[in-house]
């Protein structure tokens, strides 16, 4: 009897983690302000990591497009109230101008997740080692806030 009533507590435990993960909202879609200023997307591919992909303009003398997208690892903080993950990664920036780059980005930030609504602030940094044409050093930055479908 004992046998038979934890297997079906674990099956309820499994039943209502599985309806939580059902619930838990895996798209966000945003803007970010700062260099460069434009729009942000980010899937998340499990607890602590997901894709982001943006694209942007710089207004800083450039007046160059940007499109990178990161693959992203995230440590939580505690907090009372929602959750505050630091995030690190890698990813690749294209920058087409007159003369288009490609790059490696390490990005790394901070955000706010708010706990009622899906909704999440964030302030990043993004160094950028551009690899073609020339070999150019960038750190980017920006604070954005995003929406969760």
């Amino acid at each position: 009897m004992k046998r038979k009533l934890s297997l079906f507590v674990v099956i309820l435990l499994l039943f209502s983690i599985a309806q939580v993960q059902a619930q838990q909202k895996k798209f966000g879609l945003g803007i970010i302000l700062g260099e460069p200023t434009g729009v942000i997307a980010k899937y998340w591919t499990s607890n602590r990591t997901a894709f982001d992909v943006a694209g942007s303009w710089s207004f800083s003398g450039e007046n160059a497009f940007h499109i990178h997208g990161d693959y992203l690892f995230h440590s939580f903080i505690g907090v009372e109230k929602g959750k505050l993950p630091f995030y690190y990664g890698i990813g690749a920036r294209l920058n087409l101008q007159d003369k288009t780059r490609f790059g490696i980005r390490i990005p790394v930030g901070l955000s706010y997740m708010f706990e009622k609504t899906p909704l999440d602030i964030f302030l990043e940094i993004g160094p950028v080692m551009d690899l073609v044409p020339d070999t150019e050093f960038h750190v980017l930055g920006f604070i954005g806030i995003r929406y969760y479908f």
